[in-house]
């Protein structure tokens, strides 16, 4: 059965190239541009993990995060942070606010999908 992916990424070549990459691995894979929609997104799409670039217009990925831990159903999908912005401190302030995985862009691609996977396995992990 295939895994449900989530990707938040204002990026345009960013988000096609990240659903892509996800899609070959066969994985159904929604991209949503706004971070403002996210949430909405999430519910209806019910995604096993999601994907978001942290620097976003409106809303940061770490507005959204903690937007996410609110929610009772959305807090226990596991989110793998992106960023280019990968400064000294970065990536505990990210895990903190609550990101499950930290990849810096630009991404490599191994890299990018064992992370994915780990995160299939914290999925399962939490859903039983």
């Amino acid at each position: 059965m295939a895994k449900r992916v989530l990707v938040v990424e204002d990026n345009e070549l960013n988000l096609k190239l990240f659903c892509d990459v996800l899609r070959s691995q066969g994985h159904e894979v929604e991209g949503v541009r706004d971070a403002r929609l996210a949430i909405e997104r999430a519910t209806l799409f019910a995604p096993d993990i999601m994907v978001l670039d942290i620097q976003m217009p409106h809303i940061s990925g770490l507005e959204l995060i903690a937007a996410m831990k609110l929610d009772l159903v959305l807090r226990r999908i596991p989110v793998m942070a992106v960023t280019a912005y990968a400064g000294k401190g970065d990536e505990e302030r990210i895990r903190e606010a609550g990101a499950d995985s930290f990849v810096s862009k630009p991404v490599a691609l191994r890299g990018f999908l064992d992370a994915v996977n780990g995160l299939f396995a914290i999925a399962e992990a939490r859903n039983g």
